[in-house]
């Protein structure tokens, strides 16, 4: 019985650098703007860039099954 099984699902690589999943399973990521050229930020801003974001809705569950979690 050749070639009758389903085929594998394959995590997204790049997401999964990008994105981690909670322990209660909400997907959270890094926040934008925070890398580089934070001299003229204030000290404030920076320390809030340092934040992860929980995302919810829609967009986490397309993250999750992007993922492989659900």
């Amino acid at each position: 019985m050749l070639g009758t099984a389903m085929p594998k699902f394959k995590p997204h690589k790049g997401l999964r650098k990008r994105v981690r999943i909670t322990a209660r399973g909400k997907a959270a990521r890094k926040m934008s703007f925070g890398s580089h050229l934070m001299s003229h930020k204030s000290g404030g801003r920076c320390r809030r860039l340092r934040r992860q974001v929980v995302l919810t809705g829609k967009i986490s569950q397309n993250i999750k099954r992007a993922l492989g979690e659900g």
